[in-house]
């Protein structure tokens, strides 16, 4: 038996997708066919969509989502039939060197299904799921270690942020720069991803958290979130964030757009000792340069961050803990709710740095 279900469609680089039927299969042993509640979209799936990051075509993208187990494989007993779940699309094998290390973040297989064709079409050309999991469309098939049970008291369709935008947010200020009480963060580029950092800054205890964009627009927003001050991403950046700092610059910056010039700017706005983190995807031909005096003088530390640092099995708990408490508000960073047929308009908010997140829901 198989399912046919509605997805937005890539069928090369740099093409808008077209809403087509896609047959799904049923779940194999270990596999869960998930229902789709929310699909929210992220800057990565616009790097996949136009060539930035690998992809094999056609493909369904998507890969921040929620939804409902519809049915599940042999072999599956971490989840069952009408349990809320959200998508993990980095699955930690926990037996490489980097998961036995205390390193799932960095598994070398968490993306080996995201080159395995999933479904096909009518004619039964293979289709392949972005980053493993395909949740621009009505269903998927995915692996069920790529699930994680939603908890209880989070809504289940602004949950599905949490499976990339907040968890990377939340991950970048707590597992990968550690950020303390009373410390300065600034955050540049105030998306989904750098809207959450924003909030965990914030609930870390920064101070003050400083919040950087090229839109003035999003100042209100930011305020709202918990940024103490608001700063245009100009020529003046570095001097207004160190007027800040006690004429310093941050103790902690954080990168949140995936460019050269904007991981210049946050290395330029940190302190001597400093952290910058770099949370955003760029591309592999936007080299970043400093000078050998520079790194030995300013002393500070350059580090990456992939998917937060994160342990999504271990930190969605705890982010849920926050969520229930009203502390942190995954529904805020939504800006725009949409239905399939509008990701080419999402696509170019992203483009043009509009808004925060926008969330394809489903059923509404």
């Amino acid at each position: 038996m198989s399912t046919t279900v509605k997805a937005a469609v890539f069928s090369s680089p740099g093409t808008p997708p077209e809403i087509r039927d896609v047959v799904l299969p049923d779940p194999g042993p270990g596999r869960v066919r998930v229902r789709i509640a929310a699909a929210g979209v992220c800057h990565s799936d616009l790097s996949l969509s136009d060539g930035t990051l690998p992809q094999k075509w056609p493909a369904v993208l998507g890969h921040e989502g929620t939804g409902s187990v519809e049915a599940v494989g042999e072999g599956v007993t971490s989840v069952s039939p009408g349990q809320h779940v959200i998508l993990n699309w980095a699955p930690a094998c926990r037996a490489c060197w980097y998961c036995r290390n205390g390193e799932p973040h960095l598994c070398e297989h968490a993306l080996d299904r995201a080159s395995e064709p999933y479904a096909r079409l009518a004619d039964g050309t293979p289709v392949h799921p972005g980053l493993g999991c395909g949740a621009f469309a009505e269903a998927t098939v995915v692996g069920a270690d790529a699930l994680v049970p939603l908890p209880d008291g989070v809504d289940p369709v602004t949950a599905a942020v949490l499976g990339c935008a907040v968890l990377t947010g939340w991950g970048a200020v707590n597992n990968s720069a550690r950020v303390r009480p009373g410390q300065s963060a600034v955050v540049l580029g105030l998306g989904g991803v750098g809207l959450s950092v924003l909030q965990a800054a914030r609930l870390a205890g920064a101070d003050p958290v400083v919040a950087v964009d090229v839109s003035p627009a999003k100042e209100e927003l930011a305020r709202s979130l918990g940024a103490t001050e608001f700063l245009l991403a100009d020529e003046h950046l570095t001097g207004a964030v160190r007027a800040l700092t006690g004429g310093r610059g941050a103790d902690h910056a954080f990168e949140v757009v995936g460019s050269a010039r904007v991981v210049r700017s946050a290395w330029n706005a940190a302190r001597r000792g400093g952290t910058v983190t770099v949370v955003g995807v760029g591309a592999a031909d936007d080299p970043v340069s400093f000078s050998a005096l520079e790194l030995f003088h300013q002393a500070r530390t350059l580090r990456g961050c992939v998917y937060g640092s994160a342990d999504p099995a271990r930190d969605i708990p705890l982010i849920a803990e926050s969520v229930r408490s009203g502390a942190l508000r995954p529904a805020a960073v939504v800006t725009d709710e949409i239905a399939l047929a509008d990701l080419p308009a999402a696509f170019e908010r992203m483009r043009r740095g509009e808004g925060g997140r926008s969330l394809v829901r489903f059923g509404a």
